[in-house]
């Protein structure tokens, strides 16, 4: 099966449809090609990787990651792509053994967090740097759904100092927002 977008999008569509969950997904989408563009791994499917790492959540929150494989399996994806995507919750056990895998679990959080952090500023995700989330990150009260810990272990898996991993994110979602703003779209 060739892995596109457009086929990614249609079974997306049909699972998931919270706004929040949405924008969450376009957010992981855009730092899964970023992550991609830096690695000089296939943005294209890093980004359907990020795409759809929470297709079940929605319908199935108390079973996050158990219906996923029978979801993407039927839908043609590939072993590896479905493991991946596993990887992302430490609670499935799934070893986190390919760059992808690496990359979808860095990148969740920190995607989130940084989002939480441009909707608290006038110019969103403009100017924004890795220093301010990183001061942000000390502030335990601040988005404390989001796992700090998480995200510095996931760093450390990708081998990226902590600051290296929030410019990258930061940048794939200026870019990704730049993106859907010209498709009406936005990730805020």
């Amino acid at each position: 099966m060739e892995i596109t977008r457009d086929k990614a999008l249609e079974l997306f569509e049909d699972h998931i449809d919270s706004e929040s969950l949405i924008k969450h997904c376009l957010a992981v989408e855009g730092a899964m090609r970023g992550c991609a563009e830096k690695l000089n791994e296939d943005v294209d499917l890093w980004g359907v990787c990020g795409l759809l790492h929470d297709i079940d959540f929605q319908k199935w929150p108390n079973n996050h990651l158990e219906i996923a494989p029978q979801i993407l399996k039927e839908a043609g994806y590939p072993k590896d792509f479905i493991e991946a995507i596993l990887g992302h919750g430490d609670f499935t056990l799934v070893p986190r053994e390919t760059q992808m895998a690496k990359c979808l679990y860095a990148v969740d959080q920190m995607a989130s967090f940084i989002i939480a952090v441009a909707l608290m500023r006038p110019t969103k995700l403009e100017g924004m740097t890795a220093k301010s989330v990183k001061k942000k990150m000390k502030d335990k009260a601040f988005a404390r759904a989001v796992d700090r810990d998480e995200m510095q272990k996931g760093a450390d898996e990708l081998g990226m100092d902590i600051g290296e991993l929030i410019s990258m994110v930061i940048d794939a979602l200026q870019k990704r927002e730049l993106e859907l703003n010209g498709m009406g779209i936005s990730m805020m």
